[in-house]
């Protein structure tokens, strides 16, 4: 009887007897540790080498993993890099812009799994993960064993309740880093930058997923240790691994570029067409928020006109947040009202093409230094004399720009 009794004592309260507050809170400090596993030692860390981590965290943090998630590095790793490199194809891994978006949320964590074992992918990608005899004879060998091991953990800590733990702790990475980084992160969204790729960042969510929300400047700097890039923004990860730089745990290898601002060259240079290239992305994000600025004067200068209910400005606000975008990232429904819009507004037309043929200089390779640098120069004085105030200043704080 009193083995009963005992047995029932620990399904009902486990060896700690924690309050169901303190259950909560135990369970949100695990899956934030498994969060910062994935996001520092086998994203950052393993996949992008944007960082070197010492030998006390990559241990912990792989042993972790092992026990909450059952991942094995090479096979993320492997995973990841084929996603970037293949990203928005039929061949990435998980894209819901060739999947769709209901597949990623719904069966994200199917498709790691079935692209995990293809074995083509593993060996081209998955070069450079750990080797040695733990994660040879335990970590990869072993692999489900860890998260069993983590269900015996729960249900000897918290009784009967561990396993509403340990099923959360399973859930944790399918549904935050599967379903919503790979699937909304390159579905909804804001964008810093025109990267080359459907990805985007989704910032209010950032404490539960480590930094990893802000994907849009993952993806325009992947081997970048730190994803923020506005004031607003909050890595979380970063921070962790800024912590662990200042007691030497870490050491990292690169951020994102910002580009350098000096005095006003009388013409640019070789100088500036390597500003113009090391740092495009940045330089682009400044040439959209003039447009933007510009669309939204134009806009008033209608409405100041008596024009407020003309179908002009209606089609001028419909195409104003597609205006700064490459062709290929402008949705069909949108393309009509944006050709519109520049042919009602030639000033925002000669933003468009200006736009498109700064584009084109880091984009045609077949030009040498010194025709790209001739080219530069002469968009430069075109658009100081184009007498649109925002390509007046873009020219000239482009001229004060060094790498």
């Amino acid at each position: 009887m009193m083995i009963f009794d005992a047995l029932v004592n620990w399904l009902a309260h486990g060896l700690l007897d924690f309050s169901i507050w303190q259950i909560v809170l135990f369970t949100l400090i695990a899956t934030h540790f498994t969060i910062i596993g994935v996001t520092v030692y086998l994203h950052r860390h393993q996949a992008h080498r944007a960082l070197d981590l010492g030998p006390i965290p990559s241990h912990f943090l792989r042993f972790w993993l092992w026990l909450t998630t059952g991942m094995v590095t090479k096979e993320f790793v492997a995973v990841h890099r084929k996603h970037h490199a293949k990203c928005e194809t039929e061949e990435d891994p998980h894209s819901p812009q060739t999947r769709g978006i209901k597949k990623l949320l719904l069966e994200g964590a199917e498709l790691y799994r079935a692209e995990s074992k293809n074995m083509e992918t593993i060996t081209r990608f998955g070069h450079g993960t750990p080797d040695d005899w733990i994660e040879r004879n335990l970590y990869t060998r072993f692999s489900w064993q860890g998260v069993a091991l983590m269900m015996i953990i729960d249900l000897a800590l918290f009784g009967a309740a561990g396993m509403t733990v340990w099923a959360v702790q399973m859930a944790w990475i399918p549904v935050w880093a599967t379903g919503v980084i790979n699937g909304v992160g390159h579905y909804w969204g804001y964008r810093n930058f025109e990267s080359p790729d459907c990805s985007r960042n989704v910032s209010i969510i950032g404490i539960l997923i480590g930094g990893e929300e802000l994907h849009n400047n993952h993806h325009t700097y992947p081997t970048s240790a730190r994803f923020s890039v506005k004031p607003y923004e909050f890595d979380v990860g970063w921070f962790y691994i800024s912590m662990m730089e200042k007691i030497g745990w870490a050491k990292v290898k690169k951020t994102p570029p910002k580009l350098q601002l000096g005095a006003i060259r009388p013409v640019a240079d070789e100088k500036t067409l390597e500003a113009l290239i090391a740092n495009r992305y940045e330089v682009m994000a400044g040439y959209a928020r003039g447009m933007r600025e510009t669309c939204k004067n134009e806009i008033a200068t209608m409405k100041s006109k008596g024009e407020a209910a003309s179908a002009n400005l209606t089609v001028m606000k419909a195409a104003k947040r597609w205006l700064h975008r490459d062709a290929d990232k402008v949705p069909a429904g949108a393309v009509g009202q944006l050709a519109q819009a520049r042919a009602v507004n030639p000033v925002l037309d000669k933003m468009v093409v200006m736009r498109e043929e700064l584009r084109q200089m880091w984009l045609n390779t077949s030009q040498s230094r010194e025709q790209l640098t001739h080219d530069l120069q002469a968009w430069c004085r075109r658009a100081e004399e184009s007498g649109i105030a925002a390509l007046q200043e873009f020219s000239m704080r482009l001229r004060a720009a060094h790498a």
